[in-house]
């Protein structure tokens, strides 16, 4: 054997130093619980170095500009409720039937992009979702319409599903027409119901 540090797989990136996993994982963090608590307008590279107790230069170096440091919060978010989904406590997790689990999905879905509209826009400049977190929601709800024995055109349905928990129609409905969110989350789940039986 050698002493040597093994290269990286095709794919894969340097291994990061615990360290320097550490100070990431706290920035990311406090960034989120920043936008939370004060909107990502107020929150500015120099609160996120200090609430996370890193230096400011940590943080520049690491994400380069406020909008990198929002996208990386944003995938960091992203990829946790992602595990949650795939590996998670029922209902929104395996081990519950299947509408179940679809129905917590909606749910989980609109709550989750309603509170990261900020970051959303801050991240990208837009509301619009990244190919790949459309990509694995459209292939989650395929699944699930699969197991329920649904028939028709799959990607489809599950498109139209999808259509209404994407941000430009959930702010549309709660911040312009002031539509109260459980009234939201109901039709929702209204509309499974109807594609399931039908």
């Amino acid at each position: 054997m050698t002493d040597r540090p093994l290269l990286p797989l095709a794919g894969q990136g340097p291994r990061e130093r615990s360290d320097a996993a550490r100070n990431r994982d706290a920035v990311l963090a406090a960034a989120l619980r920043l936008v939370d608590e004060h909107g990502a307008g107020a929150v500015t590279m120099e609160s996120v170095a200090e609430a996370a107790g890193v230096g400011k230069g940590t943080v520049f170096r690491r994400f380069e500009s406020r909008t990198g440091l929002f996208a990386a919060v944003l995938d960091h978010s992203e990829a946790r409720w992602q595990e949650s989904v795939i590996s998670g406590p029922p209902p929104l997790g395996p081990g519950a039937p299947p509408l179940e689990r679809l129905l917590a999905f909606g749910e989980s879905r609109v709550t989750r992009t309603l509170s990261h509209a900020e970051l959303f826009q801050a991240a990208t400049g837009s509301h619009r979702r990244a190919y790949p977190v459309w990509s694995f929601t459209s292939l989650h709800v395929q699944h699930l319409l699969r197991e329920l024995d649904v028939t028709g055109d799959i990607p489809l349905l599950a498109a139209a599903l999808l259509a209404p928990l994407e941000l430009p129609i959930l702010i549309q409905q709660v911040h312009i027409e002031h539509l109260p969110l459980p009234r939201i989350v109901a039709a929702w789940q209204d509309l499974v119901r109807r594609v399931v039986i039908a």
